[in-house]
């Protein structure tokens, strides 16, 4: 029985998102909700107890020197050499005193370990990391002249199941804790020793389905790393009241919601769970983002060559969006092994950016970045998994 349900990652995938339903159901259940303002609470998080010790902001670590009988100021010191220098093991700090440094060695930080490591012609950098339990994810770093952008996993695999994506053929672990995001950041600054300045929530994994970890990584990353929260992008292809939910929270993150097709069926089609989640609907709760955060919305939309890059595509996608504050992100497919999709050649492409200029639809074309190193977006995976055991 257990090999069965193993073998059916949809079922999995069910499973998973019904839950995560279930609690959100449970949480927005507030009787004592003040009459005195329409705008709502920013809900709390539940953040992790420290340690690990990434991700944790400096009144946490203070607080935590001071549970371990240390004066507050350790805290700072602690605060300035997980984020500033890059530490990876307590008993390295030399400010501490002697004796604690090794009373805190088997204490974790948090930091990963490098499994495998990629580097594509145009600068692209692919890293396989190793986490404390032996799991494999993924983060990628994308230069330019100007920017360093970090694509960052939320999940060990992803449980959505997206028919055209390579890490949804892997099936889903579970979710990453909040040490285990910021750490690919680290990472990623560290080995271009540069400066990140943006931030792709497009790794493995389903964001909206780890919501609690993912916010509280944006909070250490915007206020610890310091990475302005506009620079920072969350994308999901859209989980029930998970977007009301994020919008009450008042970010400035950019929201990345990936639609993938213009009509329900085809889009099913594409992405499994869209069944329980009516295009219409989704829209809808897109349009109260809007409403709520005053920040448009970006639309991805993944070209696949003769199923949803006709021009009666653009034309129906354009009809849904209409008077929306929103921008449409396209992006021609990768292709990989598991399916037989094809990229658009780039006349195709262009038709469908010309359609939708006509109807007064904001859109650009997605540059792929790193495809010699199994790195742009739909071909995340473990591909050197097999080599752990």
């Amino acid at each position: 029985m257990r090999q069965k349900w193993r073998d059916r990652p949809h079922v999995k995938m069910e499973i998973f998102i019904l839950l995560e339903l279930l609690m959100s159901a449970v949480d927005s259940v507030n009787p004592v909700q003040s009459a005195e303002s329409d705008r709502p609470t920013p809900p709390q998080l539940a953040i992790a107890p420290v340690p690990p010790l990434l991700g944790a902001s400096l009144a946490e670590l203070t607080e935590w020197v001071k549970q371990q009988q240390q004066p507050a100021y350790r805290g700072k010191q602690l605060y300035q050499w997980l984020y500033q220098q890059g530490g990876r093991s307590l008993a390295d700090i030399s400010v501490f005193p002697k004796q604690w440094r090794a009373d805190l060695a088997n204490v974790p930080v948090g930091r990963s370990t490098l499994h495998f490591r990629s580097e594509a012609p145009d600068g692209t950098v692919k890293f396989l990391l190793r986490l404390a339990d032996g799991q494999i994810i993924e983060t990628v770093g994308i230069p330019t002249d100007k920017r360093l952008t970090v694509c960052v996993s939320s999940q060990v695999g992803c449980p959505m199941a997206c028919d055209f994506c390579a890490t949804g053929k892997g099936g889903f672990t579970r979710n990453l804790e909040r040490h285990e995001i910021v750490d690919q950041v680290l990472t990623v600054q560290e080995d271009f020793q540069r400066r990140v300045s943006n931030i792709v929530f497009m790794g493995m994994g389903e964001p909206l389905l780890n919501t609690d970890n993912v916010l509280a990584s944006v909070r250490s990353l915007n206020e610890d790393v310091g990475i302005g929260q506009r620079s920072i992008t969350l994308s999901t292809v859209g989980i029930p009241g998970h977007i009301r939910r994020l919008a009450q929270h008042q970010l400035q993150v950019t929201l990345a919601v990936s639609l993938h097709a213009s009509n329900q069926t085809l889009r099913e089609q594409l992405i499994p769970s869209a069944h329980r989640y009516p295009l219409t609907a989704l829209l809808e709760e897109c349009r109260e983002y809007v409403q709520i955060t005053g920040r448009r919305v970006t639309f991805e939309y993944i070209l696949l060559g003769g199923l949803n890059d006709r021009p009666e595509h653009a034309n129906e996608l354009a009809e849904h969006l209409r008077g929306f504050q929103s921008h449409v992100n396209l992006i021609p497919y990768n292709p990989i092994q598991e399916v037989d999709y094809q990229r658009p050649d780039t006349r195709r492409i262009q038709s469908f950016v010309e359609a939708l200029k006509a109807k007064h639809v904001a859109v650009s074309v997605r540059q792929s970045r790193g495809l010699a190193a199994d790195a742009a977006c739909g071909q995340l995976r473990a591909s050197k998994v097999g080599a752990i055991a």
